[in-house]
């Protein structure tokens, strides 16, 4: 009988409200039209998380957090996307012939009875709260839904113009933009990092990297490649007539409160313009220098570096490593209203106020070695240089730094010490090196293991002679279950190698020492190398001997 009581019997038998307070909402109900729930919020009688646990408490049911549970395929395809949104309720997962549903109401009896009748499965309820009730079907029965807008398109788009009139999206109706919304909002949800839009020969493909790695989405028919592409083109402000070479370009992407950057690649291929998106969040805390996962060690080191009145920081590691976030991160610290920060980039990344940035520009010759000369008229006093590619950036980026400057920028190569050596190959001699140069900082990101289904286990004898150990060590195993999608792990975390450069690395660097010397008495001076930081991770139960081997063997 628990299951049959309604909310306004389940917040008086916990005390939160009264039956008076009760009986008046549900008069301005009858009135408005609104949930009991959000007039009783709005008048400020209760709150969202008091309502879920008292539902939870007196139906004797489980909380769950959609955000962090994997539903499959196939328990989702239980029930119909329509019962889902009348109901706002989403299958979970079948257990010994009941079938567990989060829902806004699982005192909402007729939906229950309506489920347990479309399902065939006995219902279990589960409790989760509406909003991520509602983004989650948004979320899981997305797929479905950018499949269903391209079906449409295909047979919509029977001729020329209808083909033209979709991809121009003079109506917010048309299939392809339906399509284009969904593959975006579902990446946002899926966190993703990337899109990648794919063409092939006959079937259009569309893939997410989430925590490093792709994942496909979705194939559909090649029918609706050529208006996708001229309607992030028209998004993008690109040239929807130029197929033959590639192009750059971006725009902002508005998803509830939230606004996400999407900075768009595109280049042909044999089968047609192959697009790469990149998402770029606007949440300041992603540039929280404490939040990023130094030691407190490093972060002091680092606070020296940054806060010099001249000199060199730079930051190294491959592509998708991090390294704008964390290099924007030290000009989120720095950044003062007494200073004049410049950045020049190729694109700019995150909009950071107080400071002037500059895009590169190639097609008129606007590079970063051109743009950053300007820069030097401009009373800088602080410059952030996107990246060292050539031997002239690399020159005037040094004698800027030699000059009175602050100067922040990125490199490729694989470890801190090793940049001295790629810029001396950039033909910048040692001295100028060991006058200019304050650290280098080299990082990577290694997967976290899921904390909810890893398992310690022993570590094997190869192990333990990887890890340098003797005795017996339990180490965490990645295994998977829902909340990680089955994957073992969940999310990403930064490893660094800082090497901040004193009296005796300068030396060091204008004798010409090699690199080995120079991590030599870096680590003697206290730096730990990539792989001493991701050793501590995986000691901690952070992530496994996997990702060690993975990001630093």
């Amino acid at each position: 009988m628990a299951s049959k009581m309604r909310l306004g019997e389940i917040l008086v038998s916990e005390g939160l409200v009264s039956e008076n307070d009760i009986e008046s909402a549900l008069r301005l109900q009858k009135n408005s039209g609104k949930r009991l729930g959000d007039i009783l919020v709005g008048q400020g009688l209760v709150t969202y998380d008091e309502m879920l646990h008292a539902v939870k408490n007196q139906l004797n049911v489980p909380l769950v957090d959609l955000d962090e549970v994997h539903i499959r395929q196939e328990t989702l395809s239980l029930m119909p996307e329509r019962l889902a949104r009348k109901y706002e309720a989403l299958p979970i997962r079948v257990d010994n012939g009941q079938l567990t549903v989060a829902m806004s109401d699982p005192s909402n009896y007729f939906a229950i009875e309506d489920i347990r009748m479309a399902t065939g499965y006995v219902v279990r309820p589960a409790i989760s709260s509406r909003e991520k009730v509602l983004r989650s079907i948004e979320k899981h029965y997305g797929t479905e839904k950018a499949k269903n807008a391209a079906e449409s398109f295909r047979r919509a788009a029977t001729t020329r113009s209808t083909m033209v009139r979709t991809a121009e999206g003079n109506s917010t109706d048309a299939p392809v933009v339906r399509f284009i919304d969904t593959v975006l909002e579902n990446a946002v949800m899926n966190k993703a990092s990337d899109i990648h839009i794919e063409p092939g020969e006959k079937e259009l493909r569309v893939r997410y990297r989430i925590d490093g790695f792709l994942e496909e989405m979705l194939r559909t028919d090649m029918g609706i490649h050529e208006p996708v592409v001229s309607r992030i083109k028209i998004m993008s402000n690109l040239n929807i007539s130029e197929k033959r070479v590639p192009q750059d370009g971006r725009f902002l992407y508005r998803n509830g409160s939230s606004s996400i950057d999407m900075r768009v690649s595109i280049v042909p291929g044999i089968y047609g313009e192959k697009m790469v998106i990149r998402l770029l969040g606007r949440d300041d805390s992603l540039l929280d220098l404490n939040s990023l996962g130094f030691t407190e060690l490093e972060r002091e080191s680092i606070g020296r570096m940054i806060r010099r009145p001249y000199g060199m920081v730079l930051l190294c590691g491959p592509t998708g490593s991090g390294k704008t976030t964390t290099l924007y991160s030290f000009m989120k610290e720095v950044n003062d209203s007494r200073k004049n920060i410049v950045t020049i980039e190729d694109p700019v990344e995150y909009n950071l106020e107080g400071i002037n940035q500059m895009q590169v520009n190639n097609r008129v010759g606007f590079t970063f070695a051109t743009g950053l000369r300007s820069i030097l008229r401009q009373d800088p006093d602080i410059v952030l240089v996107g990246e060292v590619r050539d031997d002239e950036t690399a020159e005037i980026s040094v004698r800027a730094a030699l000059t009175g400057h602050l100067v922040f920028s990125t490199i490729h190569t694989n470890n801190a010490a090793a940049t001295i050596t790629r810029l001396r190959d950039m033909g910048i001699e040692e001295f100028l090196l060991s006058s200019t140069i304050a650290g280098v900082i080299s990082q990577r990101l290694v997967r976290r293991v899921c904390q909810v289904c890893s398992k310690k286990t022993p570590a094997t004898e190869v192990e333990k002679k990887l890890l340098s150990v003797t005795g017996d060590i339990l180490l965490s195993r990645a295994e998977g279950c829902p909340v990680c999608g089955m994957k073992g792990y969940k999310g990403r975390e930064a490893v660094f190698e800082v090497m901040e450069v004193g009296e005796e690395i300068r030396n060091l660097i204008a004798s010409g020492a090699s690199d080995m010397e120079i991590e030599k008495h870096s680590r003697a001076a206290g730096m730990r190398t990539l792989r001493e930081s991701c050793l501590a991770k995986v000691f901690e139960g952070t992530t496994t001997m996997e990702e060690l081997i993975r990001t630093t063997y």
